[in-house]
């Protein structure tokens, strides 16, 4: 099967560039199934456009093939829970209601950068939903899903993925909901 066109990156199976990823990320594509990986690919970036804006300007993908994705930290009393945020990239996501409200916390903020990067094993401005630590949960915007290809970070600002919006939601650790602002 041909790799798809998106933007102008030269998509190659994921399993074929395995060290353009972050470990955990190519641990996880590794582990993910002959099926799940098939549908997985990977380019090379600068690591100067590996920003989202940036991104998709250079390499003429449109904002909504792409896919932002962020750690919060959410804390009810003395216990903390990390989890990733995933929406498009002209979407926003609802932190303080949806998110909260999901993780069933009381307080929700953007998670350090140290140690989203120290916990996931992956670079800032390259996180992604695949291959983060089995225990975060992953909440995924029900428009992304529904995208038949979406661009995602591999967990390093040098390269990012490309898959299928449900394969996403086929993650072990994934919560598909209505995630992003509305109104």
């Amino acid at each position: 099967m041909p790799a798809p066109t998106v933007g102008t990156l030269p998509w190659r199976p994921a399993l074929e560039l395995l060290p353009l990823l972050a470990r955990p990320t190519a641990v996880a594509v590794r582990l993910g199934g002959a099926d799940w990986a098939a549908d997985v690919y990977a380019a090379p970036i600068d690591d100067d456009l590996a920003d989202t804006a940036a991104f998709c300007e250079a390499y003429d993908v449109p904002l909504e093939a792409s896919a932002n994705c962020v750690v919060v930290a959410g804390r009810r009393g003395e216990t903390t829970t990390l989890a990733a945020c995933l929406v498009l990239a002209t979407d926003r996501a609802d932190v303080n209601k949806a998110v909260r409200h999901q993780l069933g916390v009381r307080k929700i903020s953007f998670a350090p950068m140290d140690e989203a990067v120290e916990r996931s094993g992956m670079a800032y401005g390259g996180i992604t939903p695949v291959g983060l630590p089995a225990e975060w949960p992953v909440l995924v915007d029900d428009a992304v899903v529904d995208q038949p290809w979406v661009v995602v970070g591999s967990g390093t600002r040098g390269s990012k993925l490309l898959l299928p919006g449900a394969r996403l939601a086929e993650l072990s650790n994934a919560h598909v909901m209505l995630l992003r602002q509305v109104g």
